[in-house]
């Protein structure tokens, strides 16, 4: 199972793990992402990057108040604070279930492959999740030998909507500007 933040994202790992003779489903949790016409956006792109990388993928309902519920003692946190590794914890337990009932024995996730994420703290968080739900934790660092440099060529070639900021709503203020 790959947890796919967004479609940029996913297009290294999606590649990679396919060349290396895995055969990648896709997991995309989207609540986390504002305002819905954002979302719809992402996963229209992701839906884009599927046609052309040919993936199962299942995409969990959009439900933005379970994710302003768990994040909502973080909400003033500064980016890269609490508030994401609660972030990441909603998407990946999400993935991590999803795996579970499909009968996947190992989880990934893309979002190693941003230069603004914390990758101990999500492979901390991963392998233990993943050692509560009795799978195996692929921890990879997609941005690693140019992965992030790839990613935006791919994205680019393949003509994908490539966002400016992770997608929550306190990053949107912070981040959307730059």
């Amino acid at each position: 199972m790959l947890h796919i933040c967004c479609a940029p994202d996913a297009t290294v790992p999606l590649v990679d793990l396919k060349a290396e003779g895995w055969k990648p489903h896709g997991f995309f949790y989207g609540s986390n992402i504002h305002p819905e016409a954002e979302y719809r956006r992402r996963l229209d792109a992701l839906m884009r990057l599927r046609e052309k990388e040919f993936f199962p993928l299942r995409v969990s309902s959009y439900e933005p108040e379970e994710w302003f519920s768990a994040v909502e003692s973080f909400l003033d946190e500064p980016e890269g604070g609490e508030r994401c590794i609660a972030c990441f914890s909603l998407q990946l337990t999400a993935a991590a279930r999803c795996a579970v009932e499909l009968g996947c024995s190992c989880l990934c996730t893309t979002l190693t492959i941003s230069p603004h994420k914390d990758v101990r703290r999500i492979d901390s968080l991963g392998q233990a999740l993943c050692l509560s739900y009795g799978l195996k934790w692929l921890g990879r660092v997609w941005r690693k030998n140019d992965g992030f440099l790839r990613s935006l060529k791919m994205t680019e070639a393949l003509g994908l909507y490539r966002q400016n900021y992770c997608g929550c709503a306190c990053s949107m203020r912070t981040e959307k500007g730059r």
